[in-house]
């Protein structure tokens, strides 16, 4: 267990740090979309290879492809709610959904691939994408009107503490907990994780950076599926 909480911290402080740095710091707008491009890439690679590939290859297209569905209706519809409910200050609280919704079929990956001696890629990977990501949700958070750094963070908090929790729970029922049940939960943080880039983050780097932001996102690309590989 003090492994998989070890781990589970390893994945939840980078979203704090970058929290931190989002909320308490006015990054100028360059700096901050790189970071949400980076962040777009490193997604698209984990997509591609963690997540949605181990459900085609074990379950195939069609259960992989309703999963992946599946993931992306749930965001799209939270999201959807949230703008309603935020208006323009919703980009913050969308980013943050969508690292909750990714975040748990990634760490209960993880809990799981613990009890076969791995999980180091996938936890740098993850960590990698976290922080981009929090520091553009939590920067993005700052346009809310009545904005309150405190509360702001204790929500990122307990995004963290839940990630951590989920990474010690897979781990105490890995048992029980097929190859091809966790194939189908990585698959619907994929379709969860297309809908974030779709709907919040690459629009958003593209408004605030323009033309050049494609390269941030190849390097993103570039550094996950290198630590995958």
């Amino acid at each position: 267990m003090l492994t998989a909480a070890l781990y589970g911290l390893g994945t939840a402080l980078p979203l704090l740090f970058g929290a931190w740095v989002g909320l308490r710091y006015n990054l100028p707008r360059p700096l901050l979309a790189a970071l949400m491009a980076f962040g777009a890439g490193t997604m698209v690679a984990a997509v591609s290879s963690e997540l949605f590939a181990p459900a085609f290859a074990i379950e195939g297209v069609w259960v992989a492809g309703t999963a992946l569905l599946a993931g992306a209706l749930v965001y799209v519809v939270a999201d959807h709610l949230v703008e309603n409910k935020l208006g323009p200050a919703a980009l913050g609280w969308a980013l943050m959904l969508g690292a909750l919704l990714d975040g748990i079929p990634e760490n209960t990956a993880l809990g799981v691939s613990l009890m076969e001696g791995g999980g180091v890629v996938l936890l740098v990977a993850v960590a990698v994408g976290n922080v981009p990501e929090s520091v553009a949700g939590a920067a993005s958070m700052r346009k809310q009107p009545g904005f309150n750094s405190r509360r702001a963070f204790g929500v990122w908090a307990i995004t963290a503490v839940v990630l951590v929790l989920v990474v010690i729970g897979a781990n105490a029922i890995s048992d029980n907990i097929s190859d091809g049940d966790i194939a189908v939960i990585q698959a619907f943080a994929g379709g969860a994780t297309i809908a974030v880039l779709a709907d919040s983050l690459m629009p958003e780097a593209y408004r605030e950076g323009g033309w050049w932001v494609g390269l941030s996102t190849a390097l993103g690309f570039l550094v996950a599926f290198a630590l995958g590989a």
